[in-house]
């Protein structure tokens, strides 16, 4: 194990070099010259992580035709879709998508939940995962949480309703 040497370091940068070391304001390589970096790179991460992560717990929600949805990795340019945890309200409106294919994992319903996908009524319960392809009408019946896989990347101009 080597031994760091910084630098010219206040307490908070120390601290965020212990704790987030790819944001610290400072190289904390071994041998490496101390380097000042500016508020923007400091902003952004040393290093490219080959990795992205999500709190759904800190994602506002936004209201959707299910209920509300929490979305993430909309922003990420490498990824080619999207990835929801969505608060499915008594009765979700009947839509579907022209373009988009959708992924429902239930991971928190009653046990009359069910999923109407066209003309078939669908019982689900925690565990249950239905992929549903464009042009399928579909809504969730009952109160649940779902976690939806969508690709490509979510778009709010590709909801239809009959």
């Amino acid at each position: 194990q080597s031994v760091q040497r910084i630098e010219s370091c206040d307490s908070r940068a120390y601290y965020t070099m212990l704790k987030r070391p790819e944001q610290a304001a400072f190289s904390t390589r071994p041998n490496s010259n101390y380097r000042h970096r500016s508020q923007h790179e400091r902003d952004e991460p040393v290093v490219k992580r080959g990795y992205e992560i999500a709190d759904f717990a800190t994602l506002s929600g936004v209201p959707c035709p299910c209920g509300t949805a929490r979305r993430a990795f909309a922003g990420v340019a490498d990824f080619p879709g999207t990835i929801h945890v969505t608060d499915i309200s008594e009765d979700a409106q009947l839509h579907y998508h022209k373009q988009l294919t959708e992924t429902y994992y239930f991971m928190e319903c009653g046990d009359d939940a069910r999923m109407q996908l066209d003309d078939d009524m669908v019982d689900v319960r925690p565990g249950t995962c239905i992929m549903i392809r464009p042009g399928v009408r579909h809504r969730a019946i009952g109160r649940m949480r779902v976690l939806i896989v969508v690709l490509p990347k979510f778009d709010p101009d590709d909801e239809w309703f009959d």
